[in-house]
């Protein structure tokens, strides 16, 4: 892809460590001033040309799928909801929705489809509440280069390795995913369904400004390139915050995310610190009320987190470093929790200098923030939040086994399916699937997977998932089936 001086956009997530990369630097003086329809528009290109290989495997896919009705037989079931498994029950499937969940064995509809179980377990799919659909598998150096065909065909690719390890829901939590959301949903490309959030809302010096040195100070009428990639948006007083979150609801945003504190790869913002006032967090949570949405707020330290709770934020994300009083706060004010199991750097991109130091206090935090949880009960949601690696991204499901440490092996599997559902239905109208996600019951969306054994017993199962997810079906099409 060519670009000019004057048509550029520059896809940079949070990498912070390299704003003063030489590379980083000739990359924005090649991408200055590209405008967000001609960004728009090198999507069909990137799903065209890096959707080949993809596009080949997802119309074998098509070839089998969809069909009117399918109906699993002989399995075992976890509903998403229960603490054990229930024996003999047959499901069906009509469209994309589950019509039956029969204990009977009733003669199937003479057109349907039937997939025998063989005892397998049948449960309903995955959910990762903190997920960077752009750029979980895409190096740094990738990102640097400032081509968003090449981000766009490695997303393509991630996507549906996403789905085929069994996670048919994933909520963005950053980026500009709108138009590879409606890509995905159309059938163009095979992935999971995406709750965006757009471009994640911070403040001059937050978590996310990653403005080039010659891009200081701000000059109000003119975006920097992170800001022009769709990453983030800088808002600096009430009236700027309001029009950003307004922005992103604009464009299909399910939910807002606002950047409270600093962050790990933003080398220039400490975990301890504040950005957003309490004035200006009220006013961001009263318009995605407005528009019946919720806003989730990104805060690590207990005075970040206590003032996104006071303005009414529904939702925390990482909370690494909380302590007992904050906790009880959110505990007492219905606040969820949405953190990460970060346990060592084989859970994490490479990181170095300040973010290499931020990252140890978040591997020392994650114990304590789940021993808070679950002393007060606050109501937590699971992700991963992976990022720039493609070697990185399948740890999603380990990330999900090192729940087993805190939580029994039916109480993860519930948080991965109808736990996180929960945390998704405060959409309330700006949900893009409405229907319950999350459970295998009569009406659910049929998001499904059939596994190879039984994670009620060995959470490990799902660490590989090539190996023990025999069918992976989405919306009720089949996108894996090897019985």
């Amino acid at each position: 892809m060519t670009w000019s001086r004057d048509d550029a956009r520059h896809p940079l997530h949070g990498a912070g460590c390299l704003c003063h990369s030489p590379a980083l630097q000739q990359a924005s003086r090649r991408l200055d001033g590209f405008s967000r329809r001609s960004f728009l528009s090198c999507i069909g290109t990137a799903v065209a040309v890096g959707g080949v290989g993809a596009r080949s495997s997802f119309a074998q896919g098509q070839a089998a799928a969809p069909v009117a009705k399918t109906l699993f037989t002989r399995l075992r079931l976890f509903d998403g909801r229960s603490d054990t498994l229930r024996q003999g029950a047959q499901v069906l499937v009509e469209g994309n929705r589950i019509a039956a969940v029969d204990t009977t064995n009733s003669v199937p509809p003479a057109d349907a489809t039937v997939i025998d179980c063989g005892d397998r377990v049948l449960m309903p799919g995955l959910i990762d509440a903190h997920w960077h659909t752009l750029y979980a598998a895409v190096p740094i150096a990738m990102l640097m280069a400032g081509d968003p065909g090449f981000v766009f065909a490695a997303a393509t690719a991630e996507a549906q390795r996403t789905l085929l390890r069994g996670f048919t829901t994933v909520r963005d939590l950053g980026g500009p995913v709108f138009s590879f959301k409606q890509a995905i949903d159309a059938g163009v490309v095979p992935g999971p369904r995406i709750f965006p959030s757009g471009a994640m809302i911070t403040t001059s010096g937050g978590h996310g400004d990653l403005r080039l040195p010659s891009e200081i100070p701000r000059d109000s009428g003119r975006l920097s390139v992170g800001e022009l990639g769709g990453n983030a948006a800088i808002a600096d007083g009430v009236g700027e915050l309001r029009m950003r979150v307004r922005e992103q609801l604009l464009q299909g945003a399910s939910q807002i995310k606002l950047v409270g504190g600093g962050g790990v790869s933003s080398p220039r913002s400490p975990l301890d610190m504040s950005t957003f006032g309490e004035e200006e967090l009220r006013a961001a949570v009263a318009v995605a009320r407005d528009w019946n949405t919720y806003v989730t707020v990104h805060a690590y330290a207990p005075a970040t987190v206590q003032r996104a709770i006071a303005a009414g934020a529904a939702c925390i994300e990482h909370a690494h470093l909380v302590d007992d009083e904050t906790a009880e706060a959110m505990a007492d004010k219905g606040v969820w929790l949405s953190t990460q199991p970060f346990l060592s750097r084989d859970d994490v991109a490479e990181q170095t200098g300040p973010s290499f130091e931020r990252m140890n206090q978040i591997f020392a935090g994650t114990p304590r923030v789940y021993a808070l949880a679950r002393k007060h009960g606050i109501r937590t949601a699971w992700g991963s939040d992976l990022l720039f690696s493609p070697a990185l991204a399948p740890r999603q499901s380990v990330m999900l086994t090192h729940l087993a440490r805190w939580y029994t092996n039916a109480e993860t599997l519930r948080m991965a399916t109808s736990g996180n559902a929960g945390l998704l239905a405060l959409s309330r109208l700006r949900n893009p699937y409405p229907g319950p996600l999350g459970v295998v019951e009569p009406g659910a969306l049929a998001d499904l997977l059939v596994v190879s054994g039984n994670p009620l017993d060995d959470i490990r199962l799902l660490e590989d998932p090539a190996k023990t997810l025999a069918v992976v079906m989405k919306d009720g099409r089949v996108h894996k089936n090897i019985l």
